[in-house]
C-alpha cells in the first residue's frame, strides 16, 4: 500500500495529487465535518482571522482568501459591514469550489480555480491575502508564502490561520489524544472517506512551529511576521507585512 492510501503526508508533485484528491473527495461533506469535528470553534476562528487583516483602511480593496474551500473565510471578510470590496476565493480543487457556490450568490466572493504555488494574479494585486487551514497542504511552503507576498500591495496583511501543537504538556496530551484516534474515526464515519482524516493529524505533526513559519515568512517577502496561539495553542493566527 503506497502513502497515499495510508493517509501519510507525501512529498512534491505526488502531496499536490494526494491533497486535491482527498479535498475534492471530502467536498460533500466538508462543513459538516469542519464544524463538528472543532466543535464549531472554527467559526470564531475565523472571525478572529478577518479582524487581523485591517480591511477597514481599504474596504473597496481586492482582497485574496488561498485554499479558500467553500468560502467560509471569504463570506466572513464579504459580510462585515462597510466591506465593499471584493474577495477573490482561489483553490485548486473545483469540487470544493463548486461544493460551495450556492453559499456565495448575492455575495462579493468571486470563486477562482487555483494553484496557490501558481497563482493566477499579477504582482501587487490585493490588498490583503488570508489563508485558513491551507498552507499546511502545500507541497512547497515556501513558495507558497513567496507567492502570497508577490500578489500583496506592499505594506498590506497575509493572515494565516492554522493548527498547531498546544504547548502546555496535559492539553496537548488531550489534544494528540483527539486528533490521532478520536478525529480520524469521525471523520471516516462521516464522510466515508477512509484515509483522509488520517492525514490531517499527520499533517499537523510535521508541519512548521509557529515561531518556524514566522521566519519563514520573513525569508519569503514579508517585512513582518508575528504570531499569536488560540484556543489554548490548538491553532495560531500568523500576521505577515508585506
Amino acid at each position: 500500500m503506497n502513502t497515499v492510501d495510508q493517509g501519510r503526508p507525501s512529498q512534491g508533485l505526488e502531496r499536490e495529487r494526494q491533497v486535491r484528491k482527498i479535498f475534492s473527495e471530502i467536498a460533500p461533506r466538508y462543513d459538516l465535518l469542519n464544524h463538528v469535528l472543532s466543535l464549531n470553534i472554527d467559526r470564531a476562528w475565523r472571525k478572529k482571522a478577518v479582524d487581523q487583516l485591517q480591511w477597514e483602511s481599504a474596504p473597496g480593496g481586492s482582497y485574496l482568501d488561498a485554499c479558500a474551500g467553500t468560502f467560509d473565510l471569504s463570506l466572513e471578510l464579504a459580510r462585515r459591514g462597510g466591506f465593499q470590496g471584493r474577495v477573490l476565493a482561489s483553490d485548486f480543487a473545483r469540487p470544493m469550489l463548486l461544493e460551495g457556490l450556492s453559499k456565495i450568490s448575492d455575495s462579493r466572493v468571486m470563486p477562482v480555480c487555483g494553484d496557490s504555488l501558481r497563482l493566477p494574479f499579477s504582482d501587487a494585486t490585493f490588498h490583503g491575502a488570508m489563508v485558513a487551514f491551507g498552507v499546511r497542504n502545500l507541497s512547497d511552503l515556501s513558495l507558497g508564502l513567496r507567492e502570497f507576498a508577490r500578489v500583496l500591495i506592499p505594506g498590506r496583511r497575509l493572515v494565516i490561520l492554522e493548527f498547531t501543537e498546544p504547548p502546555n504538556p496535559i492539553l496537548r496530551r488531550f489534544y494528540l489524544f483527539y486528533f490521532r484516534r478520536i478525529l480520524p474515526l469521525l471523520g471516516r464515519v462521516i464522510s466515508g472517506h477512509p484515509w483522509a482524516y488520517d492525514y490531517l493529524p499527520e499533517s499537523v505533526r510535521e508541519f512548521p512551529e509557529p515561531e518556524t513559519l514566522a521566519g519563514m515568512m520573513k525569508a519569503e517577502g514579508f517585512e513582518t511576521a508575528s504570531w499569536r496561539l488560540l484556543s489554548g495553542g490548538i491553532a495560531a493566527l500568523h500576521v505577515g507585512v508585506r
